[in-house]
């Protein structure tokens, strides 16, 4: 299902048509020199903010899309390796692919060790899809995006879990709306299942628990609530926490 707020991105900014016919467009060589720059300051925002530098790669495309040139797979693959100061997230709703798509050289038990995997699911349905498959394909972080949320979603008690689950509601015109019932349900169920829990916004204002529940106006959410499209906190709490690699925690 495709974001709203992408569409509209790439509407304003005059890029490809969005879905399976439209055309893949490669960016700019400027923009792939972009993390090379980024790298050779890692230590030095890592020292200044306390966590390494992250790349959210390709937020308006899909590394494993199918119809994406193999060739630039393999470019972006050689970049991850060459900047491994950085860590990237490679986030896809085609996990399907992503083992025949991954590089030769990816490590059997942990993966690289600069790369964090992650599905979409809007929904309870997607998420079984997807995450079962990612579930089996390792990763120094596996993630699942819950965003833009249109329905509830359960971790349930089967494991293995993902490290990470970030939530969000959907933004734009027309935004379907997210309960903030959904949001506390994911956020217990990370919490019963060591998860790290990151909500990202409310999308609309009118989705805020502040408005849809408290019955505040939307000027008194804004005042009260400004972290993110439609605000961010719920009951009160900025619920924004990051999972640590693998590699990290076998050092513990």
């Amino acid at each position: 299902m495709l974001n709203k707020t992408a569409r509209a991105m790439d509407t304003r900014y005059g890029r490809v048509e969005w879905g399976p016919h439209g055309q893949r467009k490669r960016t700019s060589a400027d923009n792939w020199k972009r993390p090379l720059r980024w790298n050779e300051a890692a230590r030095d925002f890592e020292r200044q903010h306390g966590h390494r530098p992250r790349v959210f790669c390709a937020s308006l495309a899909d590394v494993f899309d199918n119809k994406v040139p193999d060739e630039w797979r393999s470019d972006l693959f050689a970049l991850i390796r060459k900047c491994d100061g950085l860590d990237w997230l490679l986030l896809t709703k085609r996990p399907q692919n992503i083992r025949k798509m991954l590089p030769r050289d990816w490590p059997v038990y942990d993966g690289y060790p600069n790369v964090w995997l992650g599905v979409t699911a809007e929904n309870q349905e997607h998420y079984v899809q997807r995450w079962g498959k990612l579930s089996m394909i390792t990763a120094q972080v596996r993630f699942v995006s819950y965003e833009p949320a249109i329905g509830p979603l359960r971790l349930g008690k089967l494991s293995p879990h993902p490290d990470w689950v970030i939530c969000g509601g959907e933004s734009g015109g027309g935004a379907r709306p997210i309960k903030p019932q959904w949001v506390r349900d994911i956020i217990k169920d990370c919490r019963k299942h060591r998860v790290r829990p990151f909500h990202k916004q409310w999308g609309t204002y009118q989705s805020n628990p502040l408005v849809s529940e408290d019955g505040k106006t939307l000027a008194e959410a804004k005042a009260l609530d400004d972290y993110g499209k439609g605000g961010g906190l719920i009951d009160g709490e900025l619920v924004r926490e990051f999972p640590i690699s693998r590699r990290y925690r076998c050092r513990s």
